[in-house]
C-alpha cells in the first residue's frame, strides 16, 4: 500500500509541476539557447537556486518538459495495442491517434525546436529520441511482431514494418512543420490514416 503523501511532498510536486509547465511554455516558445534557467526562475518569482534545486541543469529540465509533452501518448500505447484486438482496427487507432499527436500544435513546435537546435545541442535530439520515437517504434514493433506470428502480417524484421507505417502517417506532419496546411479536421485525419495503413497492408498483409 503507498505511504500517503504529506503536505510537503505535495507542495513539493506542486513546485516541480509549476517548473516543468512554465519550462515547457518558454522552451517551445523561444527554443532551447534562448531559454536559460535565470528566465524560468524570474518568471516563476523565485531563485535560482530553488530551480536547481529541483533539476540540477537545464538538460535535466528539458527532460521533464518532454516527458509531460509525450507522456499521454506513451500511456495510451499499451491500451491501443491491445494484442487481443482485431488487427486493422487496432493499427488504425494507432495510426489516427499518432497522427493526432504530430499534428498538435505544441508537437510541431517541439519537433521544429528540435530539427533547429539538435545540431548545436545534440544531447537534446538524444533526449528527444529516448522519450518519444524509440519508445512509440518499440512497442509498435512488439505488436507487430506478435500479429507476424499470429499469421496476419507476413514474416519479415518487425523493427523495420514499424518504421515504415510511421513514416507513412507522418507525410502530413512535414506539410504542417513547413507551414503549408493547418491542423486537420478529424475527418481529413481519419483519410489520411486509413490510406497510410492501406499502403502497409499492400507490403505485409498475407
Amino acid at each position: 500500500m503507498a505511504k500517503p503523501q504529506t503536505r510537503r511532498d505535495q507542495n513539493r510536486e506542486a513546485r516541480r509541476a509549476a517548473i516543468v509547465s512554465a519550462a515547457r511554455e518558454a522552451f517551445l516558445e523561444h527554443g532551447y539557447a534562448a531559454t536559460s534557467m535565470s528566465t524560468i526562475a524570474t518568471q516563476l518569482g523565485g531563485s535560482k537556486g530553488t530551480l536547481w534545486a529541483y533539476f540540477p541543469s537545464k538538460e535535466d529540465l528539458f527532460a521533464a518538459v518532454l516527458d509531460e509533452v509525450t507522456s499521454n501518448f506513451r500511456q495510451n500505447l499499451d491500451d491501443t495495442l491491445r494484442p487481443e484486438r482485431e488487427y486493422h482496427a487496432t493499427l488504425l487507432d494507432f495510426a489516427e491517434r499518432f497522427l493526432r499527436k504530430m499534428l498538435d500544435p505544441d508537437s510541431i513546435r517541439l519537433h521544429r525546436l528540435i530539427i533547429g537546435e539538435s545540431g548545436r545541442f545534440p544531447e537534446i535530439g538524444r533526449l528527444f529520441y529516448a522519450r518519444g520515437p524509440q519508445i512509440v517504434m518499440e512497442r509498435l514493433s512488439r505488436y507487430i511482431a506478435g500479429r507476424m506470428e499470429a499469421g496476419d502480417l507476413r514474416s519479415e524484421d518487425p523493427l523495420q514494418a514499424a518504421m515504415h507505417l510511421i513514416q507513412l502517417i507522418q507525410t502530413q506532419q512535414n506539410l504542417r512543420l513547413w507551414g503549408i496546411i493547418g491542423i486537420p479536421e478529424p475527418d481529413e485525419i481519419r483519410v489520411h490514416a486509413e490510406k497510410a495503413l492501406d499502403l502497409f497492408d499492400r507490403a505485409y498483409a498475407t
